[in-house]
């Protein structure tokens, strides 16, 4: 594989993003995008904005382990760039939030872009470039293929409150999987399922509150969530569980 521009570094120096070895696939799936699927996720460890093309023009799986910060920020990141969000969820009280964010419609209801739904197959909105469609799975940690991702414009994640020795399935199908920080034991699923090194495993029991690392397909890269004051009004301050 040749070396291949992976993550943007907007403001960084010269304007230099990092080098990694990566697929074409993977590429596509995390890299800097012109269109409006491009997502600001945190910033790297030296401070530079890191970018990923989380709703692009093809179906796409995100496997989030950790907690419900995290999973709401990624959520709220997706309206900001015009995508409509759909959330099927056991516990619809957590995510009323989106709702608050997104506002009302003339008629005074609920705006139409969050839809807050129960655990159990709907119809979607139809996805486009124009109005792309992020489904959020919080379904414990070993979802059901509900609502897979089919067709351009899709994206789906599947929050993981924890690693589960069934989960193994959804966590290899995923394009990219964001990993907060670990238990000891945790860890070491993970290392079996991904197939990493101890190095990697140890890193993953040591993440601040803040921190997240982006893997997939020949990336690992460990960043900073960054939380803008308007989150932190939504959202709270930047941890890592619930």
């Amino acid at each position: 594989m040749s070396s291949s521009r992976l993550l943007d570094t907007k403001g960084g120096a010269g304007g230099i993003a990092p080098e990694f070895l990566v697929s074409p696939d993977m590429l596509d799936a995390v890299s800097p995008s012109g269109d409006r699927g491009g997502m600001v996720l945190g910033s790297g460890l030296q401070g530079e904005p890191l970018t990923i093309s989380a709703l692009r023009p093809a179906p796409t799986r995100i496997v989030l382990v950790g907690g419900l910060y995290l999973a709401r920020q990624v959520a709220l990141r997706a309206m900001a760039v015009g995508a409509w969000v759909v959330v099927a969820t056991g516990r619809p009280a957590a995510w009323q939030v989106l709702q608050k964010a997104a506002g009302t419609g003339p008629d005074g209801r609920p705006a139409p872009l969050v839809q807050i739904r129960r655990l159990s197959p709907v119809e979607l909105p139809r996805p486009s470039e124009d109005g792309p469609l992020l489904v959020v799975h919080d379904g414990g940690p070993t979802p059901q293929e509900l609502f897979p991702p089919r067709s351009p414009w899709q994206t789906t994640v599947y929050v993981l409150p924890y690693m589960h020795p069934q989960a193994g399935a959804t966590a290899n199908a995923a394009d990219l999987v964001l990993l907060q920080r670990l238990p000891v034991g945790q860890a070491q699923l993970a290392a079996r399922v991904w197939r990493l090194p101890p190095p990697m495993v140890q890193q993953l029991t040591t993440l601040a509150d803040d921190q997240v690392v982006a893997l997939g397909k020949n990336l690992w890269r460990p960043l900073r969530l960054v939380t803008t004051q308007k989150e932190q009004q939504i959202l709270g301050p930047v941890r890592r569980g619930d």
